[in-house]
């Protein structure tokens, strides 16, 4: 699609003055802050060390998401065990990390702990660093600056190598100085635009810029996550908008493709941000369940001697494991052998903690027995 003579947004001779019709957000505005306080109003009722585990949960997914939309699987303990150190959460048989992890997760953090810092070139810069602690020998970037478009112009591109489809062409590398220097000027300055339509042209005006090599649409989170914490005053998060962002990427990249390409009119992206932004309140909901179910298991099995071999997994039973759980999938996962992993098994029988499933195989495999 094309508008004029011109083929992408930052091409159009007004740009970036975005055009939207805040009257007709303003319904879902309102739903949103309904949404919001009914959580807030739920979180109060947790108690402080179920309020640190629910917001441990939160954050560990929106690391783990805003990743997984680019593509990119981090290790879920990891994540989990790099958030409970940032975040003074003593948490037993977690691994060790790595920086690229804790740079991912020190962004997520800063973004919402730090909101009433403003955003400067220094703050994205030192993300970016964050973003990529180690260079890449197989895809060099440059790490803490601007792209220079060394290789041409920077592209969004799928398909086969010989026949790349172009979804989207980035300004070039010559204007991204002054280009930023307008976005992060209209991020600090106040505005008459309200914080949760800022917070989705936050989003959008910086991956449209696109100014760094790599790592723009987690920056891009970021900077809007930093934009909604302003606007709610509040440096806990207890919802993950990228955790709902990556439930909805399809939709997500094909409304921003359209949004590049089409006018400063962006009503229909603003609407769907908002929405998503809706949603993803509104999943909280089965996030605190999951915290208050797994703080009554704990609860009620807390005072039986078990290994941290037992720990691990009846963790991972809770949080969700995947496929079926078998004694040789017990000794991979705590490297040990498979002798040990049915002692640790038959003692949680015994104790009633976990039982032989009912489901066939030819495994025997064990579920958590809920009580």
């Amino acid at each position: 699609m094309k508008y004029g003579e011109y083929t992408y947004i930052w091409q159009l001779p007004h740009w970036p003055n975005w055009q939207f019709n805040a009257s007709q957000l303003s319904e879902k505005i309102a739903e949103i802050h309904y949404a919001r306080g009914y959580l807030l109003g739920k979180i109060d009722d947790l108690g402080f060390d179920l309020q640190k585990e629910a917001y441990l949960e939160v954050v560990s997914e929106d690391v783990l998401k805003t990743s997984q939309i680019e593509g990119e699987h981090l290790d879920q303990e990891a994540v989990r065990s790099s958030v409970a150190k940032k975040i003074g959460i003593d948490i037993a048989a977690l691994p060790n990390t790595d920086r690229h992890i804790d740079g991912v997760v020190e962004m997520v953090l800063d973004a919402t702990q730090a909101y009433e810092t403003q955003l400067s070139v220094e703050k994205l810069f030192h993300w970016h660093r964050g973003l990529f602690p180690q260079p890449s020998l197989l895809h060099p970037i440059d790490v803490g600056k601007w792209r220079e478009d060394k290789k041409g112009p920077m592209q969004v591109i799928s398909g086969p190598i010989n026949k790349p489809k172009v979804h989207y062409e980035a300004p070039p590398a010559r204007i991204i100085e002054q280009e930023m220097e307008k976005f992060i000027l209209w991020f600090n300055q106040e505005s008459w635009i309200d914080p949760l339509i800022k917070a989705g042209i936050a989003h959008l005006w910086f991956v449209t810029i696109h100014p760094f090599d790599d790592g723009n649409g987690r920056i891009a989170r970021a900077i809007g996550d930093m934009a909604l914490a302003k606007a709610e005053k509040l440096n806990l998060r207890f919802y993950s908008l990228s955790g709902q962002i990556q439930q909805e990427r399809k939709t997500y990249y094909e409304l921003l493709e359209k949004t590049q390409k089409g006018t400063l009119h962006i009503d229909e992206w603003l609407d769907w941000f908002l929405s998503c932004l809706l949603r993803s309140i509104q999943a909280s909901q089965g996030t605190l369940q999951h915290v208050i179910s797994k703080a009554n298991f704990w609860q009620k099995h807390g005072g039986q001697a078990l290994n941290q071999r037992q720990i691990k997994i009846l963790n991972k039973l809770i949080d969700g494991f995947e496929g079926k759980l078998t004694s040789s999938k017990w000794a991979n996962i705590n490297k040990c052998s498979v002798d040990t992993a049915l002692r640790d098994i038959q003692e949680l029988i015994k104790l009633e903690i976990l039982k032989k499933s009912e489901t066939g195989g030819r495994s025997t495999a064990y579920d958590l027995v809920i009580s």
